[in-house]
């Protein structure tokens, strides 16, 4: 029986994966490296954002959102209950780079001597090997995992910026060449600072945060909603809107179906206009079972780990889901259903 599932399941991965599918990298994508997710950076903030030169008010407000956490209140939703005012947000998007740059850095330096240390890299190498010459990756990931990647397949990627240590913001098209990814980071990148006069910049050989620039990378909570409305925020959602509704297709990977803009477009694709989605990762949330417990899509491969050895498989060509010896939930494991 699991032999023919997994006949069946294969087949109806490798048909979305022809048409070229929009990779959406999310949380969990990283978090197989060892970056902090959520519950850490909410730990860390509560342990190292330095309030004492902050007015009265705002102190109250940092003690309110620091109970709330420490409540088991998620980062988001403490976020939303207690906006917090410029000056800790500034605290909180500089300590939230704190945090997470080393930690890229180190995954970064751990690449150096493995050639397979990326999977999404080994992925984007086989959707070359199609007609494909540009492929697109959207994420909600601040880390810079998926540049990593294409620079170890030797693979030129464009997320907004010129090349080199200081690059500004170009066009897509700014370079020729005979293949590119185009990874659109809507939320930020650690790589991304911006000065007192507004001037966007981004730089790839720091270790701290330059005095006088601040990381462009967006907290959750309300803050998200007002900023992605500035550059180059603006820009790159703009951009990656028109990805996702010029796909038909669509991967994603360790993505929780919690970012609103995206959700809403991928369900909107997907039930007005027929597109395919395959989603692997770790844990399914509750969101992304809501999703493909819905009507909102018929053309679905939802993959995720059981105990042990195994995978739990939901797909809009099973009646139910079904455990699979094999870790298909992982980059790795998917792929050896599409190659």
């Amino acid at each position: 029986m699991s032999e023919g599932i997994l006949d069946k399941i294969s087949k109806q991965a490798q048909g979305y994966y022809r048409n070229t599918p929009v990779i959406i990298l999310g949380s969990g994508a990283s978090a197989a490296f060892g970056m902090s997710g959520m519950g850490k950076l909410a730990q860390h903030l509560v342990a190292n954002v330095d309030v004492g030169d902050l007015l009265g008010d705002e102190k109250a407000s940092w003690h309110r959102f620091c109970e709330k956490l420490k409540a088991g209140i998620d980062l988001e939703t403490a976020l939303h209950d207690v906006p917090l005012s410029h000056e800790l947000t500034s605290k909180v998007v500089s300590e939230t780079w704190n945090l997470l740059a080393p930690e890229d850095f180190t995954v970064f330096e751990g690449s150096l001597n493995n050639s397979s240390f990326f999977p999404v890299g080994k992925l984007l190498r086989h959707m070359f090997r199609s007609t494909a010459t540009e492929l697109n990756i959207i994420t909600t990931n601040y880390d810079r995992l998926a540049e990593y990647a294409c620079e170890q397949e030797g693979i030129h990627h464009y997320s907004g910026f010129s090349h080199g240590y200081r690059g500004y913001t170009v066009k897509k098209d700014y370079l020729s060449c005979s293949r590119q990814v185009n990874i659109w980071k809507v939320h930020g990148s650690l790589g991304w600072f911006t000065n007192s006069d507004g001037v966007i910049v981004s730089l790839n050989n720091i270790n701290k945060i330059p005095d006088g620039l601040t990381p462009l990378i967006v907290t959750p909570g309300i803050e998200k909603y007002r900023s992605t409305h500035k550059e180059p925020y603006k820009t790159i959602i703009h951009e990656s809107d028109d990805v996702m509704d010029d796909a038909t297709a669509y991967l994603c990977v360790g993505f929780g179906f919690n970012d609103e803009h995206i959700q809403t477009k991928l369900v909107n694709r997907c039930a007005n206009n027929g597109a395919s989605v395959i989603i692997i990762t770790y844990e399914l949330t509750e969101a992304t079972k809501a999703f493909i417990a819905s009507k909102s899509t018929s053309k679905y491969l939802a993959i995720e780990a059981a105990e042990g050895n195994k995978s739990q498989i939901y797909s809009s060509l099973l009646d139910g889901s079904v455990e699979v010896e094999g870790e298909f939930w992982s980059l790795n494991g998917f792929m050896s259903l599409i190659m």
